[in-house]
């Protein structure tokens, strides 16, 4: 089913690039035709971003080729990249929120009319752009004033405007809910039916399938194959990724009626805060797994922010072993034995310019308080042992953590919550953005975690995942706790009904 070499927009051939350590790339070859959506996929690191990089001028090969058109291409920045019409849209939306739409689309090529800033021609032709992708909103308002599916769209409309022969999205749908899916994906075909060469990365298997041509597929630096998606097996397609039939992942035998035997660990008691989620009953015993389910902003987050002291409630109680607690702040939670893997790891969770160790020993040094200095000595044996625990690969213990790859970072923000101890480990969105073998490596941890007597909460709009791995299953929307499903109903097809009820009930 081959096209005419006409029709290759893009031809990498023997791709080699090194990291200190690391052969990041080993003698890749990749291939974009016209009008095709192309999906790269394999574990984190696989190399699907380093090949990303070099192809966008962010970092200089060591070896192979590129045509772009049939013409060689070495672009020495993203500046050259985007002059030659090569643009990418990260999951991290690099715009500002506090210019107008406009000013984003036109940031650094503004239109001038007798040597003055154009105004009303920026405005015009920012209009035009998103109308093209089927968009009208007030171009003049400030872009922090839109949703982030929006901002989504802006970013597409800027890179579009550029000239752009390729378009590389990067995780785009991360933070989207299915409707704004839906739009973008019309958007992404609009695009390619107009002529444009798009490669999608994203770790969304069904997404990968409904919206793509081709994939290719790498494994630790090299290429696997080139692949069309329709005559390509989900199965096989994983297996490819991962080296070996999937079956890694351990299905979680329920005890939900012995875990309710057990010790009541933590409490919530119509716990809530205006504007923020509904008044919440929970309870959670020691040694199980309490997943929560919901599609994105039903109040999940809301939920773990609460029990964490990132927000303050302000309606009713939450009982930690039967005594009242109230937590104005994470420390709170921290000093109680709770500990909170959090939902954007990138934001929220690591120190990037931090080593592996420096990240790892961050809660314990928290804990312990600025005067209580934990010895460099110390230090290493912790990092040593959790490198060693939870398999994360890295170099060394000093390696700085914004150079691993998405699943041993989450490794890394769990072994420094694990050095604390914890009675309660939230984790939210644990799997989001990383492989599927790393899911599978996470998942069966949490699981394990439980299993030796520690309390879980579980957070994944993964309704799979949050099956597999809970004991029991709270059911949240529009910020409000609305069921709560065990036993012989903890499955797929019931928690979607009950998230598609009405208020009366009625699926």
């Amino acid at each position: 089913m081959g096209k005419p070499d006409a029709d290759i927009v893009l031809h990498m051939s023997g791709i080699n690039m090194n990291f200190p350590g690391v052969k990041a790339l080993d003698n890749v070859d990749f291939t974009l035709r016209r009008k095709e959506i192309h999906s790269i996929m394999g574990e984190n690191g696989a190399g699907k971003s380093t090949l990303i990089k070099v192809l966008t001028g962010v970092n200089k090969k060591d070896g192979g080729t590129m045509l772009l058109e049939g013409a060689d291409f070495n672009p020495g920045s993203p500046l050259e990249a985007r002059q030659y019409g090569v643009n990418s849209v990260y999951q991290e939306i690099n715009l500002c929120d506090n210019l107008s739409v406009a000013e984003n689309i036109y940031a650094g090529r503004q239109k001038t009319r007798f040597g003055k800033i154009s105004w009303k021609q920026i405005t015009s032709s920012a209009e035009e752009a998103l109308r093209r992708l089927n968009i009208s909103i007030d171009v003049t308002k400030l872009l922090g004033s839109y949703p982030v599916a929006i901002k989504q769209m802006i970013a597409i409309a800027r890179a579009v405007d550029m000239h752009s022969r390729i378009l590389i999205l990067d995780e785009p749908t991360s933070s989207l809910d299915r409707p704004e899916v839906e739009q973008l994906f019309s958007t992404i075909r609009k695009l390619r039916d107009d002529g444009l060469s798009v490669i999608f990365i994203s770790h969304f298997l069904d997404q990968v399938y409904e919206l793509c041509d081709r994939v290719t597929v790498l494994r630790n630096g090299r290429l696997i194959g080139e692949y069309v998606l329709q005559e390509l097996p989900r199965l096989e397609l994983i297996s490819k990724m991962v080296g070996k039939d999937f079956s890694s992942l351990k299905k979680r035998e329920k005890n939900a009626a012995g875990k309710e035997q057990n010790e009541v660990l933590i409490e919530a008691k119509a716990l809530g805060k205006k504007h923020v989620v509904e008044p919440f009953d929970l309870t959670v015993h020691k040694g199980e797994t309490l997943g929560f389910a919901g599609l994105l902003g039903s109040g999940r987050t809301e939920v773990a922010n609460l029990l964490f002291g990132i927000e303050e409630a302000d309606n009713g109680e939450l009982l930690l072993k039967k005594h009242r607690k109230i937590f104005k702040k994470p420390r709170d939670a921290i000093n109680a034995l709770i500990a909170f893997c959090p939902e954007d790891r990138k934001k929220n969770g690591l120190i990037h310019d931090l080593s592996v160790r420096e990240n790892i020993i961050l809660a314990m040094q928290a804990k312990q308080g600025i005067f209580k200095y934990l010895p460099l000595k110390k230090q290493a044996e912790i990092a040593a042992e959790y490198i060693r625990k939870l398999g994360i690969i890295t170099p060394g213990a000093d390696m700085p953590v914004k150079n691993l790859s998405g699943g041993n970072q989450q490794k890394v923000i769990l072994a420094r919550w694990l050095v604390t101890n914890p009675a309660l480990l939230i984790l939210d969105e644990p799997t989001r953005g990383i492989d599927v073998a790393a899911k599978a490596e996470i998942m069966n941890l949490a699981m394990r975690l439980c299993d030796e007597g520690m309390s879980l909460i579980f957070i994944s709009s993964e309704i799979e995942e949050v099956i597999r791995c809970s004991d029991r299953v709270a059911i949240m929307r529009d910020r409000k706790k609305i069921a709560e499903i065990t036993g012989e109903d903890l499955e797929e097809e019931k928690i979607l009904k009950t998230i598609a009820a009405d208020s009366g009930g009625a699926a």
